[in-house]
């Protein structure tokens, strides 16, 4: 339960990381973060500590007591959008090449897809962005250590290293808890929630 995922927003409610619940009930008692209930209201830990907990909620034992589990939590003082390049991961190749296979095109789940070197390492390739893609497990036995002209095989997209990008990239298959879907179509939850003039 501690290990599970919580949405972090800056102070203006962008989605800036993923972080684990331990870590976010640091950050809480911390005072570094307040966690962001349903109603879109925000409790330091003391406070959140305090809320009655329905059937219905996640919750925690603690010692003496049961606890509701935040899953969206939103920094104090960090109002700015990470600058740094996108790290290099096999989640984030995963979320650059859309879960595709880069030689047949077809989507896979994430455990029905490698990662493949363009120019395999036994010649020479290196693992950089510009030469891993995602390949499903036919297309990679069939490339083997070879490259793609040798195997026969066109790349869909050329690999190549993201831009940083303004806020974080979760795409649907990721929101694991329905409180993270209003952050991260954010710009939609804007539209909709805007207070409109008279």
């Amino acid at each position: 339960m501690l290990a599970s995922n919580v949405l972090v927003l800056n102070k203006s409610y962008f989605p800036v990381h993923i972080t684990t619940l331990r870590r976010a009930f640091v950050m809480l008692y911390q005072g570094v973060a307040k966690a962001i209930d349903h109603e879109y209201k925000t409790f330091d830990f003391h406070s959140w500590s305090e809320l009655s907990v329905a059937t219905h909620d996640e919750t925690i034992g603690l010692v003496g007591r049961v606890m509701r589990v935040p899953r969206v939590v939103v920094l104090v003082t960090y109002d700015r959008l990470p600058k740094k390049g996108v790290k290099f991961s096999r989640l984030n190749i995963l979320l650059r090449d859309k879960h595709m296979c880069q030689y047949c095109g077809k989507k896979f789940q994430r455990n029905n897809l490698n990662l493949d070197h363009v120019i395999p390492r036994s010649q020479g390739g290196l693992t950089t962005w510009e030469n891993v893609v995602t390949s499903c497990l036919d297309c990679n036995g069939k490339k083997g250590g070879l490259t793609p002209k040798e195997a026969g095989m066109k790349l869909i997209h050329h690999p190549f290293r993201p831009a940083s990008v303004p806020f974080i990239d979760i795409s649907q298959h990721m929101v694991r808890y329905n409180a993270w879907k209003p952050f991260i179509n954010f710009v939609d939850f804007s539209y909709w929630n805007v207070e409109l003039e008279p």
